[in-house]
């Protein structure tokens, strides 16, 4: 058999898995309640107290040149400085996201590129909000099987681009922001290091909840097709998706809990996707979690996608927050109808 380049551990081998390094990119703009209350129909007050949003990132594409493809390569390029890791060492880059630049190529490709490490694999996946916890779920388990040493995991979506600033798409456009986030993953010798627990689920009868529609057909319903002027631009039904987030958020913690053999008490850390303010507390309340344990920061960033549980870990990194030794969850709920989780000794 010939030798494996990891180090000598054959093919299949289990390896232990380490975030070596983190790194964040956020547009420049910030888009305030205040702005949106002289583009539509709403209020500072309003929007606080059902969302817990004060503030959002918002891309400048005609002059600043920010895009998915940018705010991804800004934030991998952090993480490999933060992991001392060079871009030619990086074998995968998988972007989760569901803003691509274009249908083909695929965006990782063109990170792939821009930061430098080609030939390395660049491969797009998109589950909205879930898009991070599921690719971390999958770069991990590469790596834990032996089949990669060094893979770059981001998260970054620029939604604002299919928002309707108006009365008319109000009930979205007050909740969506722009960024990006990245890890780099690496293998480790302790074993025991990487995912203890994981969970991912979708429920496609429920995707007219969330969706943003390309064609006449794209319509739950059959007998009304969509109106051309809506093509591109986010449809959500916010109450069903409220619905869905509470009871499902809660029951993921629950699950990957039960699967790991563990109390709530039991994880440090829970890395959330930033949906919903209300929906944070009151899954936070329900386990009884003190808040240092459940960051929030939906106040000043809104809803990224799959930016926004790399944009909380990095905060938390910041912070000095996260150590060796200590157990994190990830977690992520939305378009697809999609949730998940990813459970980690650190």
């Amino acid at each position: 058999m010939t030798q494996s380049r990891y180090r000598g551990v054959g093919h299949g081998s289990m390896h232990g898995v380490r975030i070596a390094g983190s790194g964040v990119a956020l547009p420049e703009r910030r888009l305030t309640n205040a702005d949106l209350e002289a583009m539509m129909d709403t209020s500072d007050e309003w929007i606080t107290q059902r969302t817990g949003i004060r503030e959002r990132r918002m891309i400048d594409r005609e002059n600043r040149g920010e895009c998915t493809l940018t705010l991804s390569v800004n934030a991998v390029q952090t993480a490999l400085k933060s992991a001392s890791i060079r871009a030619k060492d990086v074998e995968l880059v998988v972007l989760a996201t569901m803003t691509p630049e274009m249908p083909c190529p695929q965006t990782s490709s063109r990170v792939v590129d821009l930061i430098g490490a080609t030939p390395a694999g660049g491969w797009d996946l998109t589950a909205a909000c879930c898009g991070f916890v599921f690719g971390l779920n999958s770069a991990a388990a590469m790596i834990h099987a032996g089949m990669y040493k060094t893979i770059a995991l981001i998260g970054a979506d620029t939604l604002t681009k299919h928002m309707e600033y108006n009365d008319h798409g109000r009930a979205s456009a007050i909740l969506f922001g722009d960024g990006a986030g990245a890890i780099v993953l690496t293998a480790d010798t302790d074993t025991s290091k990487g995912v203890i627990a994981q969970s991912m689920h979708s429920d496609g009868g429920q995707w007219e909840h969330l969706y943003i529609p390309e064609h006449v057909t794209d319509s739950p319903d059959a007998s009304t097709p969509v109106d051309p002027s809506q093509f591109d631009k986010l449809v959500m039904n916010g109450r069903a998706v409220f619905k869905f987030a509470v009871t499902t958020f809660s029951n993921l913690i629950a699950e990957t809990l039960d699967k790991a053999g563990m109390n709530p008490e039991d994880v440090d850390h829970y890395v959330c996707h930033q949906s919903n303010a209300r929906i944070l507390e009151s899954s936070r309340e329900r386990f009884g979690l003190p808040q240092e344990k459940l960051h929030v920061n939906i106040d000043r960033f809104g809803n990224t996608v799959a930016a926004s549980v790399p944009i909380v870990y990095q905060e938390l990194v910041d912070a000095g927050k996260i150590h060796e030794g200590q157990r994190v969850m990830f977690l992520g709920f939305g378009g697809g109808l999609t949730w998940g989780s990813s459970l980690w000794q650190m």
